[in-house]
This record gives C-alpha cells, structure tokens and sequence, in this order.
C-alpha cells in the first residue's frame, strides 16, 4: 500500500528495483479496500450556487466545513464515514488564462481548496473532489479532456484524497482509454488518491456492455447506472438493476474494485422510516459505497440511528468483500444474500439475509422458509441476529429449520445468520 501520510510514497517494490513506468501503467494504489463510506453533497444540494438566497444550502466552503464538524460532532466519523466529497458547482467558469489551471469559484471558496483540505483532514476525515471527463462538467463547468496531466498535478498539490470523475460532455468511444489514462496520471502524482470512476453508467445508456477487467483494474469504485434521485421508486429501479443484470456485474465487486448504486439518500424528504431501512440493508448486502447526500444538521433521530448502525455497517464493510445477490422471490417477498464472516473451519459461510417486501397490500406479511430453501447448509446450522435490534439473538437454526419473518410493505428485515 503507499504511504498515506502527507509525504507520499511510491510503493517499495518501484523504490527497490527503480521500475517507476511499469507502477505506474495500473492503479495499483492500495485504497478502498472496503467499500468507501462519507458524505457528498450532489443529491440533496445539487448545483445551488446562489449564498444570498440560501446560505445553509449554497455549494461553498462553508457547506463543506459544516459538513465534516457534523460527521464528527454527530458520531458518524466513529461508525466509518470519513470522506467530505464535493460534486459538481465548485468551480469558476473559465481555466486560470495563465496557467491553464482549474479555479476554485472565488466568491463561494475565498480561501481555496488547501485551506478547505486543511479543515477537513485536521477533524481526521478525507477530500474529496467531483471532475469530468469531456470538456465540461455536467452543470457547464471546466472538464479535464485536454488539461488531464495539470488537473491531477492539482488535485495532488490540493491533498485530496478521492477523485470522482464523471462523464458529460464527453465521446463514449473514448473512455475506455481515457478514464484508465487518468487514474495512471493520479497514480503517478505520488498521492494516494480513490478512483471513482463513471464509464459504465454512459456506455450502458448506450447499449454498451462495460469492460469490467478494465474497470477493476484502473477504478476503485464505479457507477453502474442512473443518478438516485430521491423518492422509493428510484432506489427500487437501481435495486431491481443489480438484480436483473447480477449475473454479470457481482462477480466484479471486491477488495479495493466496487460496484456503485450512487447514494445514500437516507434523511432527505422522499423515503419513509420503513424505505429509509430497506435502502441501507440492500446496499450492505451489494457491498456498495455507502456515502450519504443530506443535510446532517436535520437529520432525525431514527434516521441516524438507520445510518450509524454498526451491525449493518459492519456487513458492508466484510472484509471478504463479496458483494451479495437476490437469490429468489416468493409472493413478493425478495430474498437478498451475502455471504460474509466469519467463516468456519470447514469453509462455511456466515451471511446477512435481507427480506424485501414488494407489496403494497397495506399490513405487514408474514412469510416462512426453510433455511436451506435460502442455501443456508451448514450441518451444524446457524446463530440468527435481526441486525436492525442490536439486542437480538433468535436461536440456533439448523438448515431444515423453518424461519419466519414479518415484513412491512415497502419495507425489509434484515439479519445476520452466523455459521458455528
């Protein structure tokens, strides 16, 4: 892995043989080897830019400083969340005319990125910073095409930590080469930065199916498909995505290379108590990125609660990194499965098991299977935790076992089926 403090290093095998080009032709930098978890400000703020008319709400410097005092001051650093992300909207119009360099906007961060980096890594959170591949952002700022070499010199002299790169404005047919290109030049900064890549959600608008050695290779995380816009209906069509087209995209996720949903929108207006569960219980079984877009000042309670689950979190967060799969569907109950640890002599998983109701019939609905009609098959059966009751223990269950959940509509219920 290299070096992560603020004097970056090359990785030892390139000091110790000098071989620089060949550390340099992947991404190789070591990062993300969970699944990333932060904040961005993209879903819930969008590109507001006017600070007269909503200060609370405008992209600048201070959304972002109020952000990161927030993820500490409100527990969220403590259960795994430590990237602060800008998206889109951060930038002037127009390249510095001298040196070609990207420009802050002057009037919503006066003091610039470093002083902006210096806040956030000073509450021991990380930055990260939103560009684009084709010649502008999608909201019409200044892209990278043409300037790649200079943006990733900049983002290393601006400490960021995690580049998200997305893809308006640009020729499909050119990013398979030109995102790889990128991720080769942030590499060569010498600055341990994530790669968040966006290929494959243009090429799939396209017909196009990605190149998924490619990706794993020169991406740390990258966005499958549509923006998560915030009501039900879009989380359960990215849901119903990764379900439909699991066969080829699931085997893919893993250690230090993830497949991206796109957002937590948990906390904003669209989602109810019930979705808000079932959006953070299917994104740890998909191993998914769990960055948040909301206003963490207004929050409620039992939302936070959802968010800062340790149990959950510690799903998405296995270190096996297999991302899980919908495994069958009975009366409209869906059943998702994630194998994870720990894991027994004998090879048998552990795993977290969420049950997700399709109905809308208006009462909660009690569903019964049999634990091997789950391919839960362990001879010495399972330990069953309901992860959203920390203090839960069911009992022991053996794979001929009949396990009975009641699920509310729109709803899920979520456990950790430990093997022993």
């Amino acid at each position: 892995m290299l070096n992560m403090n603020k004097t970056w290093a090359l990785p030892f095998s390139c000091l110790l043989f000098g071989l620089l080009l060949s550390c340099v032709q992947g991404l190789e930098n070591g990062l993300a080897r969970t699944p990333p978890m932060g904040w961005m400000h993209w879903e819930r703020f969008r590109c507001i830019t006017d600070c007269e008319k909503y200060p609370d709400e405008c992209i600048s410097e201070q959304l972002f400083k109020r952000h990161a005092n927030l993820l500490v001051s409100e527990g969220y650093a403590s259960a795994g969340y430590e990237y602060v992300i800008i998206d889109d909207c951060w930038l002037e119009k127009d390249r510095d005319n001298k040196t070609n360099k990207l420009v802050p906007h002057l009037e919503r961060f006066p003091n610039g990125l470093n002083s902006l980096a210096d806040h956030i890594h000073g509450k021991g959170l990380k930055f990260g910073l939103y560009q684009d591949f084709g010649t502008n952002t999608c909201a019409g700022y200044p892209g990278v095409i043409d300037h790649m070499a200079l943006d990733a010199e900049t983002f290393a002299n601006w400490d960021v930590d995690y580049v998200k790169l997305d893809g308006c404005y640009a020729n499909i047919s050119d990013m398979a080469a030109g995102y790889p290109e990128f991720g080769r030049l942030l590499n060569r900064t010498g600055r341990p930065m994530v790669y968040s890549c966006s290929w494959p959600a243009y090429q799939e608008e396209e017909g196009q199916v990605p190149d998924y050695e490619s990706l794993k290779e020169h991406c740390n995380l990258w966005r499958n498909w549509n923006d998560i816009d915030d009501s039900l209906e879009s989380v359960m069509q990215i849901i119903d995505y990764f379900g439909k087209n699991q066969d080829r995209i699931q085997p893919h996720a893993g250690p230090g290379h993830w497949n991206d949903p796109d957002m937590l929108i948990l906390g904003n207006y669209g989602l109810s108590y019930d979705q808000s569960k079932l959006q953070m219980a299917i994104w740890a079984v998909l191993a998914a990125p769990l960055i948040m877009s909301n206003d963490l000042a207004v929050v409620r309670p039992e939302i936070k609660e959802i968010l800062q689950n340790r149990d959950i979190i510690a799903v998405d967060q296995d270190p096996l990194g297999i991302q899980g799969r919908r495994v069958l569907m009975k009366k409209q109950i869906e059943v998702w499965r994630r194998p994870i640890t720990p894991v027994t002599l004998q090879r048998e998983y552990s795993y977290a098991i969420a049950f997700v109701s399709r109905r809308a019939d208006g009462a909660p609905y009690s569903i019964t299977f049999k634990l091997k009609e789950l391919g839960l098959l362990n001879v010495d059966g399972y330990n069953v935790k309901d992860l959203y009751a920390s203090d839960s223990n069911l009992g022991l269950f053996s794979s001929d076992s009949l396990f009975t959940t009641r699920v509310n509509p729109n709803g899920v219920t979520f456990y950790k089926f430990t093997a022993l």
